[in-house]
């Protein structure tokens, strides 16, 4: 039997920023409901996912900006070092192994549209 541990998030961009030879971005995941009031409070949870590979990234790079809709998917790994104080510290990666900019999709039926006319 496989075993594995997967993750996917659907959510805008924040962040992007490069990081020795990955590219790092953090993505909102919205989940936000309504008061007794009726009216919306948002409540978004960030989370940075790590792309390793070459090509995603130099996608990534000249594709997915700010505020852009995207899916991500891939791998969790756990780490641990050694923190400064001499105890062990754990950490999650989020790998990216595929990756989706829905508004850029939508950018391009649209200007596909503004041809038309």
């Amino acid at each position: 039997m496989k075993t594995f541990a997967k993750f996917e998030i659907v959510g805008r961009v924040g962040k992007i920023k490069e990081v020795g030879t990955t590219l790092r971005v953090s993505i909102a995941a919205e989940y936000g409901k309504r008061d007794n009031n009726g009216d919306f409070q948002s409540r978004p949870f960030w989370n940075e996912v790590t792309i390793f590979n070459e090509n995603v990234i130099k996608w990534a790079k000249e594709n997915v900006a700010t505020g852009d809709l995207v899916r991500a998917e891939g791998t969790l790994r756990q780490s641990d070092w050694e923190g400064k104080d001499g105890e062990t510290v754990y950490g999650m990666t989020l790998a990216s192994d595929a990756f989706d900019n829905y508004s850029l999709a939508i950018r391009k039926q649209i200007e596909r549209g503004s041809q038309d006319a």
